[in-house]
């Protein structure tokens, strides 16, 4: 190391600076294993595991249960999961292993773990003539460190006899391949699985794609593969066999030989009974070789890019355990919906007949993004648990003179406010000086005191006495850059099915704020109308005429989820549209001033849906989505 490097990070020690990556690697070099990827941008695995990258534990909230007589239970308290919410962030949760949903009950438990990620964007491979144009490097490496960080921690919460298969088609493969040789190590590469899909589209100026990749990696040399599971018919001409040791027959094996690493199989057509209309859904038949292979009845199975909910059906078809997650609110309906009505999907050992049987009892949960509502009407034990997973805080009761403390946030006192036991009472000046005269002296320089927002009379996100900081964490809580390595960000809702698996990250959390829409229904003859009058989202700014907030609103939707048979039970979507479906697009020839006139009219005629009368029941519902991932959910009466 120069000396100028030494000086220039003392100075940013000194200022309380963040180190750039290449300096911490020159503080803390780690010893190279004999080949590895390097990018820009890549983390030192310890520092991911220890949260450095920004992107912590947060807890789940329990949407809805699906148990009772119509779901069969489980011998133990388990219940299968779908998650909505980013998965680095439910990984994390998942490693830290606290949160009383899943504690000791997923990490190292998992025997299976099978995704399939968005492919890296065409963007780094193509121009806009379409030839391959490497001038944007900086997509390709934040793809490659996205998949990275989740593989890492993935890892962790696998059981010591577990497997891993990841699914990828050519433009990204071979980094990923190198990926996983560092972090599962190469002696533990099982297969390089070839999924040969007959039904590619051919292309002119090359060979035909038609292939994707499956990468399985085990996590020790213990691992599962039931060979007698997934064994094929040999091929005409071929008689069975018996595996002999020194000429005698030591033990008849099954009739069948083990598959090949080329899976021969077509990808789904349009037509396919068991498609859900979700893009880049896998056929099940490919997810039960695989889960059968490497998982057996009763192990968990986990998939955190649940996306079409195809390893979710299969597993629980299989009689597996199961969890999935996905921060797309297309693939959480889907994934919803799927579960509901598994009973009337194909079965796997007869396509030509009904699996027949409902799911096992499951749970909806929300990881990141929390209806308010439902956190202050926890009762206080699960609202301190829920309160010190947002926060980051240890709790464990101690006292400093004689002044009860609910727990530590980086080694500093906490207290978790009792709204209810004192609600006609507020954080105020005066709390704050007689907290100080009794605690001041004893504390450090800091304190945080988590209550609801309306609990508080300050504006201000800390009060300081005597160089003690009273920092005040409040719910709904927004952004304090002093606690946090990266500002928060919140998910982008995708306004187009085409971009439904574009790569999103979440850092931090928030709490629903539900838009506000304005809808009629009407129904004329053989159809029923659906007209939204207006939208607008509650996390818009203000500060814009009543035309530009008018045109603003209904740009920032995302998509209309309906399901047009509603039970009244459970919401399973029938029919997503996307804005892009719904908001007028310029047409050709068209001028700059039509167009505008064209979406001003939005103010006056709304947006309008049809459907068929014949595909509608009694009751519908339907759930509108801002680009925020915000919904507002409305159930209609059809007459």
């Amino acid at each position: 190391m120069t000396k100028q490097q030494k000086e220039y990070i003392i100075k940013l020690i000194q200022e309380g600076k963040e180190l750039p990556e290449d300096f911490k690697y020159l503080l803390f070099p780690t010893k190279q294993k004999e080949y590895e990827l390097v990018y820009a941008g890549k983390m030192r695995k310890e520092d991911i595991l220890a949260n450095e990258d920004g992107v912590f534990p947060v807890p789940l909230q329990v949407e809805k249960v699906f148990n009772g007589n119509e779901y069969e239970a489980f011998g133990d308290d388990w219940k299968n999961m779908i998650v909505f919410g980013d998965n680095l962030q439910f990984l994390k949760t998942i490693y830290e292993n606290k949160d009383p949903l899943i504690k000791d009950k997923v990490k190292g438990k998992v025997k299976l773990i099978y995704i399939d990620p968005p492919f890296a964007t065409t963007d780094e491979f193509q121009n806009k003539e379409g030839a391959k144009a490497y001038n944007d490097k900086k997509k390709g490496a934040e793809f490659v460190e996205f998949l990275r960080k989740r593989l890492i921690v993935a890892r962790e919460i696998l059981a010591d006899d577990g497997s891993i298969y990841v699914h990828l088609d050519q433009k990204m493969s071979h980094y990923i391949k190198v990926l996983m040789d560092e972090i599962f190590g190469k002696q533990f590469f099982r297969n390089e699985i070839i999924w040969f899909y007959k039904n590619a589209s051919r292309g002119k100026n090359k060979f035909a794609n038609s292939h994707d990749l499956i990468f399985w990696f085990s996590k020790s040399e213990n691992y599962i593969f039931n060979r007698n599971s997934i064994l094929q018919d040999f091929d005409s001409g071929m008689t069975e066999w018996r595996y002999t040791k020194g000429g005698q027959a030591e033990k008849e094996m099954p009739q069948g030989k083990t598959p090949d690493d080329v899976i021969e199989m077509p990808s789904l057509n349009a037509m396919a009974k068991e498609r859900t209309g979700y893009p880049t859904q896998k056929p099940e038949a490919l997810l039960e070789r695989i889960i059968k292979a490497s998982s057996n009845e009763g192990d968990i199975v986990l998939d955190f890019f649940g996306g079409s909910g195809a390893t979710m059906a299969v597993a629980e078809k299989l009689g597996r355990k199961w969890i999935t997650c996905d921060l797309g609110k297309l693939s959480y309906f889907t994934m919803q919906k799927r579960i509901l009505q598994i009973q009337d999907s194909k079965d796997l050992e007869n396509p030509k007949k009904k699996y027949s049987k409902q799911a096992k009892n499951f749970i909806t949960a929300s990881l990141g993004s929390y209806d308010l509502e439902k956190t202050f009407e926890l009762e206080r034990k699960k609202y301190l648990e829920f309160v010190s997973g947002l926060f980051e805080i240890e709790l464990k009761k101690y006292k400093i003179s004689g002044f009860e403390f609910d727990g530590k946030k980086d080694n500093y006192p906490v207290i978790i406010y009792d709204y209810k036991k004192y609600k006609d009472s507020t954080i105020d000046e005066n709390y704050i000086n007689d907290l100080h005269r009794n605690i001041g002296k004893k504390v450090g320089s800091r304190v945080y005191i988590v209550a609801p927002i309306n609990s508080v009379d300050f504006v201000d996100d800390f009060v300081e006495i005597d160089d003690v900081r009273y920092y005040l964490l409040k719910i709904p809580y927004h952004i304090i850059n002093e606690l946090h390595k990266k500002p928060f960000v919140k998910v982008r809702q995708p306004q187009s099915k085409s971009k439904v698996n574009d790569i999103k990250e979440a850092i931090g959390f928030h709490f629903k704020r539900s838009p506000a829409v304005e809808t009629e229904v009407r129904k004329e003859n053989d159809e029923v109308k659906i007209i939204i009058k207006s939208f607008s989202s509650s996390e818009l700014s203000s500060d814009k005429t009543k035309e530009e907030k008018q045109k603003q609103d209904f740009e920032n939707l995302s998509a209309v989820f309906i399901d047009k048979t509603y039970n009244g039970k459970a919401f399973a979507m029938d029919e997503a549209l996307f804005v892009d479906e719904l908001l007028p697009k310029k047409k050709k020839g068209q001028s700059a001033e039509d167009f505008e006139k064209e979406l001003k009219d939005l103010s006056k005629n709304g947006v309008e849906i049809t459907l068929k009368s014949k595909e509608v029941g009694d009751k519908i519902m339907v759930v509108f989505t801002d680009i925020y991932g915000n919904d507002f959910t409305q159930t209609f009466t059809i007459s």
